[in-house]
């Protein structure tokens, strides 16, 4: 095992030779104390987002009853709308209508989001309704654009934050943050070692055939990771803030729609939806002869005489995300956005997003998500594997070794020190945890002279 070891690790009077052997000792040093600081914030971000992976299917199966309908007989016709919205406002006449997705196919069912009180934050009361016959078939709170019922809102809400609120979204962001740097400096280091392979060594034994697995699956899934890293500091309250600010800087934001319609004394749009069949159905109809297709979600304006806003939510590939404005007295578009015309940041943005939450591609999204956690919770377990095979207490001195680095040339560190401060100054929990890493080197290595 020893000299599996020392094998693992560069000479010495080499090392001190050339820029790159020093360099390549910072990175193991960083790649160290992220692998056992933060490797356990990636652990619980992994396993979370295995659930999440699975939360989808789960929904269907726990919120079944609710979700659909028995089908009806052959030939008819789905009620008007307007009857539907009345259905659920018989049930629940608490709160005001939000939106309504009507059922896109037979055996759905309708939902009628209402903004009623006493509800969480972006959280509204969904209503259940048979399309066919009006039955209300339950009622649940739905969370945010995706509508996620309460089994997948739970298990979203553990993966973002555990359930902690605002505080506890930092240990999201903080893996978020680290996790790129974790799979590029692994890459640089499976790079620059002398048996690299693209595939675990299964002759290999020890501390070897651990770091043969560990460096093999991290190569193959780093595109993935570099994926769920970039979209989810796009979520963050940090470093997503300045995400935004960049997209409204070089104009990459999402447009939003350019029209609404005109007030109308007296009409519907005062929080409580249109009063006849006329006015839903009519404005379901507009958005048809508008070209958007099922699913669909109508949104109820804000205030007092405004436009309905009718959107596509397919969210699967090819995505159908075109959304219109509609007056509800005249039936007529005034205004349209089309998802062809986002920019192509504002595309890259859509596309990043549905496919971390796993509705991109559907259920072939969410096993791709399932097998990326399952690899990097393996890739952790390995990684504290090789620390306990090598650790100091078993007589040889591990490749991270402190000070190491300081055999780089002054311009080097010093342009590693300005990425460094760049990228911490955009992404500040990197910043302020490598400043942290530093400070306990430093403390660990005064501790060690005095001993």
């Amino acid at each position: 095992m020893t000299s599996d070891v020392r094998e693992l690790q560069p000479a010495p009077e080499r090392s001190r030779s050339t820029a790159w052997p020093a360099t390549r000792a910072l990175l193991l040093r960083l790649h160290f104390y992220a692998g056992i600081l933060v490797a356990p914030f990636l652990l619980v971000a992994a396993t979370t987002g295995l659930l999440y992976a699975s939360s989808f299917q789960l929904e269907k199966v726990v919120h079944a009853h609710e979700l659909t309908a028995p089908l009806p007989p052959a030939g008819q016709a789905p009620l008007p709308l307007a009857r539907q919205i009345a259905a659920a406002r018989q049930a629940h006449p608490q709160g005001a209508i939000g939106a309504v997705r009507p059922a896109s196919e037979p055996g759905e069912t309708t939902r009628v989001l209402l903004n009623a009180e006493g509800l969480p934050e972006s959280t509204q009361l969904a209503v259940f309704v048979d399309p066919y016959t009006g039955q209300v078939r339950g009622a649940l709170p739905s969370y945010g654009s995706s509508g996620a019922l309460p089994v997948r809102a739970w298990i979203s809400n553990l993966h973002r934050h555990l359930h902690l609120g605002e505080p506890g979204r930092v240990y999201s962001e903080l893996a978020a943050s680290w996790l790129w740097v974790v799979a590029l400096g692994g890459v640089v280091l499976w790079l620059t070692h002398r048996r690299r392979t693209l595939r675990p060594d299964r002759t290999a034994k020890g501390l070897r055939r651990t770091l043969s697995w560990h460096g093999s699956v991290g190569l193959w899934i780093t595109v993935g990771l570099l994926f769920l890293s970039a979209t989810g500091l796009t979520w963050s309250k940090y470093a997503g803030a300045n995400v935004d600010k960049l997209q409204t800087a070089l104009s990459w934001s999402t447009p939003s729609l350019p029209a609404t319609a005109p007030g109308h004394s007296g009409h519907s749009g005062h929080g409580d939806g249109p009063t006849t069949e006329a006015d839903a159905d009519r404005i379901v109809r507009a958005a048809a002869d508008a070209g958007l297709s099922g699913p669909l979600e109508i949104a109820w304006p804000a205030k007092a005489g405004g436009a309905f806003t009718v959107k596509e939510m397919d969210r699967q590939w090819p995505q159908r995300n075109d959304q219109v404005a509609v007056d509800p007295a005249s039936g007529q578009v005034t205004g349209e956005l089309r998802f062809a015309d986002y920019p192509l940041a504002a595309k890259l943005t859509r596309w990043g997003i549905d496919g971390h939450m796993g509705v991109l591609f559907g259920l072939a999204n969410q096993i791709v998500l399932a097998a990326l956690a399952l690899a990097l919770i393996s890739m952790i377990i390995l990684g504290y594997q090789m620390w306990w095979q090598r650790r100091p207490t078993r007589g040889f001195a591990a490749p991270y070794a402190r000070g190491g680095w300081r055999a780089a040339p002054v311009p080097v560190l010093l342009a590693i020190g300005l990425v460094a401060i760049a990228v911490g100054a955009f992404i500040p929990l990197l910043g302020i945890s490598l400043l942290a890493f530093l400070a306990i080197d430093v403390v660990l290595g005064l501790v060690k002279r005095s001993t």
